[in-house]
C-alpha cells in the first residue's frame, strides 16, 4: 500500500487559510480603532469647538469653574484700566455680553470693536477669568497685491471688500 502525497491545492488551501485570518485580524482590528476613535469624538463633541461666543455659554448653561475659551467683539466704551496691567472688558456677540477680567498684556491689535478670543474660566454671572487674550485680525483684510489683481481683473469692489488693503509685509 503507498501513501499518497498530499496534492497541492491542499496546500494551496492553507495558505489562503493563513491569508484569511490575517486579513480577518486586520480587518477586526480597523474596526475597534474605528470604533474608539468615534466613542473619543463622540465624548469631546462638546470641547472641539474653537471657543463660544457669549450666547452660546449662556444657552448651555456652563457651570461655574469650567476653563473654556469665550470669543467675539469687545464692546465699545467696557475697556477698564486697573493698576499694573490689569484690564476688565465686555465681550459681546450682539445679543449677550460677558464680563471678561484680566492681568497681563494685551496684544497690539486689542481695541474696541475688535475681535478677540480668550482663554480662561468662566465664573458664573456673566463674569470670565482670561489667562490669556488673542486679538483676531480683521477678516477684510486683503494684501495688497491680492487687491492689485483684483482690480486688474475688474472684480474689485472696493465698498464690499471693507477698508481699504493692507500692504504686505515683506
Amino acid at each position: 500500500m503507498t501513501i499518497a502525497q498530499p496534492s497541492r491545492p491542499v496546500a494551496a488551501r492553507r495558505r489562503s487559510t493563513r491569508k484569511q485570518r490575517r486579513l480577518m485580524l486586520i480587518g477586526a482590528a480597523g474596526a475597534v480603532l474605528s470604533l474608539a476613535a468615534g466613542l473619543v469624538l463622540f465624548a469631546m463633541r462638546d470641547t472641539i469647538v474653537f471657543f463660544y461666543g457669549p450666547t452660546e455659554i449662556t444657552q448651555k448653561g456652563i457651570a461655574p469653574g469650567t476653563r473654556m475659551r469665550l470669543g467675539g467683539l469687545v464692546e465699545k466704551g467696557s475697556v477698564e484700566r486697573g493698576p499694573g496691567q490689569r484690564v476688565a472688558f465686555s465681550i459681546t456677540d450682539t445679543t449677550t455680553t460677558i464680563r471678561v477680567n484680566y492681568e497681563g498684556l494685551l496684544p497690539d491689535l486689542f481695541r474696541e470693536g475688535q475681535g478677540v478670543v480668550t482663554e480662561g474660566v468662566f465664573e458664573g454671572a456673566g463674569r470670565f477669568r482670561a489667562d490669556s487674550v488673542l486679538a483676531k485680525h480683521d477678516e477684510t483684510y486683503m494684501p495688497r497685491e491680492v487687491a492689485d489683481t483684483l482690480k486688474k481683473q475688474g472684480h474689485w469692489q472696493p465698498g464690499a471688500a471693507g477698508p481699504s488693503p493692507v500692504p504686505a509685509t515683506r
